[in-house]
Parts: C-alpha cells; sequence; structure tokens
C-alpha cells in the first residue's frame, strides 16, 4: 500500500506539467542559439560537482517530480560530491531570486549503461529533499512510452554549454532550435550510421545550431499538441570534429524508449 501511495504522490507532482509561467521565445532563429527568455524552460537543472570548495557546473537536467532528475549516465562519476541548481537562469550569480540548490540522495545510473558504445545513457537522480514548485521550478512532461516524432518536428535542446567548439562556458541559458532528424535519416553511411540506434533520437545536423559540451544531461524540449513541453531527448553525444558538424546532428538518449524504467525507479 505505501508502494501506491508514493507512486500516486509522484503522479500528482506532474499533473501540471511542462507549462512555463514565462513561455519560451520560440520565434527567434538566432544563428548558434541564443540567450533564453529567464525562467522560460523551468524544469532546466544544473547539475555541480565540488571540486576545491568550489562548485561547477557539469551537466544539465531536467526536473520530472519534485523529487526526481532526469540526466545522463555519462555525466554521473561516482567518486564525486553533487549538487543541483533549480530555477536557475545565470550561473554567475549563486543566490540568483527563484533559484536553490538541493543535495543527491541516490542516483541510478541504468544497468546497461556501455561508455563504449554511448548506450543506455541515462540516470535518474532522486534528491535529497522534496522541492516546492514555483515559477521558477517547475517539472516537464515526459512523453508517451515508444513515441516517436517525425522527421523535422520543431524541438529545442537548452542548457549552459559551450557557445561553440572549444569556446567559454555560457553564463545564461541558451536555447536552439534542432529538429528531429528521424532514425532512417541519422543511420545513414555519411550521417551516424550504425552508431545510432532505435534508443536514440537525433535533432539538428544543419552545421549552425547544436548542443555543446556542458548541454551533456540536458533535455531536448518538444511541445506537444495541447502545449505543454515533453522532454523527448537527453543529450548524450556529439560529433568529435565539432559542435556544429554538418549531418552529425546531437545524438540523445530517446526518452520514450525508457518510460517503463524511470518509471520503475520512481517507486524506489
Amino acid at each position: 500500500m505505501l508502494g501506491i501511495t508514493v507512486f500516486a504522490a509522484i503522479l500528482a507532482c506532474v499533473t501540471s506539467c511542462g507549462n512555463p509561467t514565462f513561455p519560451p521565445n520560440v520565434v527567434s532563429r538566432v544563428v548558434g542559439g541564443d540567450d533564453a527568455v529567464p525562467h522560460s524552460w523551468p524544469w532546466q537543472i544544473s547539475l555541480q560537482y565540488l571540486k576545491d570548495d568550489t562548485w561547477r557546473h557539469t551537466c544539465g537536467g531536467t526536473l520530472i517530480t519534485n523529487t526526481h532528475v532526469l540526466t545522463a549516465a555519462h555525466c554521473i562519476d561516482e567518486s564525486l560530491t553533487y549538487r543541483v541548481g533549480l530555477g536557475k537562469y545565470n550561473l554567475t550569480v549563486e543566490d540568483e531570486e527563484g533559484s536553490l540548490y538541493v543535495g543527491v540522495d541516490t542516483i541510478y545510473v541504468h544497468e546497461k549503461w556501455n561508455s563504449l558504445f554511448v548506450l543506455n545513457d541515462i540516470a535518474l537522480i532522486k534528491l535529497a529533499e522534496p522541492v516546492e514548485l514555483s515559477d521558477t521550478i517547475q517539472v516537464a512532461c515526459l512523453p508517451e512510452a515508444d513515441a516517436l516524432l517525425p522527421q523535422g518536428y520543431p524541438c529545442y535542446v537548452t542548457g549552459w554549454g559551450r557557445l561553440w567548439t572549444n569556446g567559454p562556458i555560457a553564463d545564461v541559458l541558451q536555447q536552439g532550435l534542432q529538429p528531429i532528424v528521424n532514425h532512417a535519416t541519422c543511420s545513414r553511411l555519411d550521417w551516424w550510421f550504425i552508431r545510432v540506434r532505435k534508443t536514440m533520437v537525433c535533432a539538428g545536423g544543419d552545421g549552425v545550431i547544436s548542443a555543446c559540451n556542458g548541454d551533456s544531461g540536458g533535455p531536448l524540449n518538444c511541445q506537444a499538441e495541447d502545449g505543454s513541453w515533453e522532454t523527448h531527448g537527453i543529450v548524450s553525444f556529439g560529433s568529435p570534429k565539432g559542435c556544429n558538424t554538418y549531418k552529425k546532428p546531437v545524438v540523445f538518449t530517446r526518452v520514450s524508449a525508457y518510460i517503463d524504467w524511470i518509471n520503475e525507479k520512481l517507486q524506489l
């Protein structure tokens, strides 16, 4: 009975998911991405680790309940101490209005995570305490199990990653339009070929706008028919030739392929 109660509480937390108080600007098409409207992606988190008494941003992630964050397995190093920054916009401002930092209770890395082939690149972080949802801290929706989006469907990648290949980490949250590239296209010989699996989803690849180092673990935000935003992908890997490489779109862990795994971990 306890398990049922906990699961019901989790479901209650996500009934009003994916509807930001401050809507994102999805009209602009600035080359290389652009500054997001402050707090327009309120489920975006900054995963930070402690080094030399200083907290440093390492990856992004997505708040999916008031106690759970979705990120990439490759972001996790068991030897490090982590915290999660929620409600953040400018990472250079520690006490930013509307933001808070929460410690980590447990990290669940997918049991079949394979770093060599970058398979099952997904992890779920259980926060040390529940967070109170607000205008600046909200949860994203998850897609239905096995849902696939069509070629060219407009989605947005968000994060504080490098502004260009080998460039500086962004101070304020960035967003970039990343249209979906279907598996048939992304698995072509001159695209990602056999590197991309059906548990992954590709987006972008125009050689202009792309995620980059530091965006790992963050969401691929796609708007559903009812206007809510769903997290369809987790930033996983890109081309070693650079962040904006033509025909080498960012490859995301396809969230809809892991709904059962996510639901299982939410109940632990």
